[in-house]
């Protein structure tokens, strides 16, 4: 008898959910035989129990698992064992954490028990940045960047921002030429994103340098995950060393001047941020912030600008629905730059864009360290141990989401507004202490990318096409997503 496939199976999103198996790589990493393992035995007079996995590969673990399939791979982690498991990688046993009730465990309830632990994977390459600092000196620090985020300088931001991207995508089909062209759209936004970091977080024109701070950026990025950590010529870990080097000195360089006068950028407003108790950033600190916050922006912003542009592409009729509204907003501003609350005013793309975060969030999970030994659900937790906080999963669980698998972004939407279904149901900007504080301004970026978008184009593509996914520090389509774009 031949079996009809599920609806979930025929869903652009079914790689997300299920392991594939069409694939030579898939079926090879399918035969990795299991290796049982434990984290640590619980003390004598402990109640808790022991955290239990799979080992995976010698060294390897199931780092090359998670880089080919992603949040399948965690998915199937949590069925197997449950929310609390052992994660190998790369030499380290670490702790994977999913569901709700486990990863409120760590942000929530036993919270001071543990710290950030970014270290391990990009610390070398943005070193001091907002994300790998804790506790008290984290809300220090935090407290001071929250000036360079009020509403007024958003508001400066989005107006610098608006025609910088109509302007570079108005040029990915150039109106003297033919009306079509196949755009490679992920390297096509993240050259865009870099352009939008230079202006509204440099307020400079980075010219002729364009090509090395994005290579000097990637080559940071990417050299979190290398199996080789060490400085070997050719290795990603050297390169990204020598990014970190070559950044370092392209931005204490500005910072004299940045200093003297005071403008709408973000390295501006680092520069002259002071929180209500008088504290402000040294030299140092503005330079390592604005490392890492560029970094932060400029990828998350790629990875979700082409998530959204995808999910449009191959969902014709939503595409269709935030191209009206857009353009009727654009009706009432008169092709001026629209201000927040003229995105306000786009609640379709607001609903697209919710729904992509749900589905392909740029930064899939966290990561914490045990300061002391402590616990999750039971489960004993020595100290110094690495956490994975695998949120995505929570994104994906049936008993939060209906159908997760399927492209809805009318759950977003009143009255259903699944993502209340548990207060940690959806949270692609992270929670806690450390939730993203350029999580508005990301929002308001993407909105205007895509507003971008639809005003000049149609686009879509082939029959049958799904993206797909690589995973790294930041998912990535490998195949670099060709679209198909029509000037309108």
């Amino acid at each position: 008898m031949i079996r009809k496939p599920s609806v979930r199976a025929e869903s652009e999103n079914a790689s997300l959910i299920d392991i594939p198996n069409d694939h030579l790589i898939d079926r090879a990493l399918r035969l990795v035989p299991q290796r049982p393992t434990v984290l640590a035995t619980p003390p004598r007079d402990s109640e808790t129990t022991a955290v239990h996995g799979d080992a995976g590969l010698p060294y390897l673990g199931r780092a090359l698992h998670y880089m080919r399939w992603g949040p399948a791979e965690l998915m199937d982690r949590y069925r197997r064992f449950g929310p609390v498991s052992v994660n190998t990688s790369l030499g380290v046993d670490r702790v994977l954490v999913c569901g709700p009730e486990a990863i409120d465990e760590v942000v929530g309830r036993r919270r001071r028990d543990f710290g950030q632990g970014w270290d391990y994977f990009i610390g070398p390459f943005f070193r001091r940045g907002l994300l790998l600092l804790e506790f008290d000196e984290h809300k220090f620090h935090r407290r001071i960047m929250q000036q360079a985020f009020t509403r007024e300088r958003l508001e400066a931001h989005l107006a610098a921002l608006t025609p910088v991207v109509r302007a570079a995508v108005g040029r990915w089909v150039p109106s003297d030429r033919d009306r079509t062209r196949t755009v490679r759209l992920y390297p096509t936004v993240k050259e865009l994103t870099l352009e939008i970091a230079a202006e509204t977080f440099m307020g400079v024109a980075v010219g002729e340098r364009r090509r090395e701070l994005l290579d000097a950026f990637l080559a940071c990025t990417h050299a979190g995950l290398s199996i080789v950590r060490h400085s070997v010529p050719g290795g990603n870990w050297r390169a990204g060393l020598r990014g970190r080097k070559m950044l370092e000195d392209y931005f204490t360089a500005m910072v004299p001047e940045k200093r003297q006068t005071e403008s709408a950028d973000f390295f501006s407003g680092l520069c002259h941020a002071r929180s209500e108790d008088g504290g402000w950033f040294g030299d140092a600190d503005v330079v390592n912030h604005m490392i890492f916050l560029i970094m932060a922006a400029h990828d998350t912003t790629t990875t979700t600008a082409t998530a959204v542009a995808y999910y449009l592409g191959v969902h014709p009729e939503w595409q269709r629905r935030v191209r009206a509204e857009v353009r009727a907003v654009d009706a009432e501003i008169f092709d001026g730059a629209p201000t927040i609350a003229d995105l306000d005013r786009m609640p379709d793309l607001d609903l697209v864009i919710k729904e992509s975060l749900r589905l392909m969030p740029p930064v899939p999970g966290l990561v914490r360290r045990a300061v002391r030994d402590t616990e999750i659900l039971g489960h004993y937790i020595p100290a110094g141990t690495q956490c994975d906080l695998a949120y995505q999963v929570n994104h994906l669980l049936p008993e939060l989401w209906t159908r997760p698998e399927v492209f809805d972004p009318q759950r977003f939407a009143e009255p259903r507004r699944e993502d209340k279904s548990h207060r940690l149901a959806w949270l692609p900007f992270g929670a806690g202490a450390h939730k993203c504080i350029g999580m508005h301004f990301g929002t308001f970026e993407v909105k205007t990318v895509i507003a971008a978008l639809v005003r000049d184009y149609e686009w879509s593509f082939p029959d049958g096409y799904r993206m797909p996914w690589g995973f790294t520090t930041i998912p990535f389509p490998r195949d670099d997503a060709p679209m198909q774009l029509r000037r309108i």
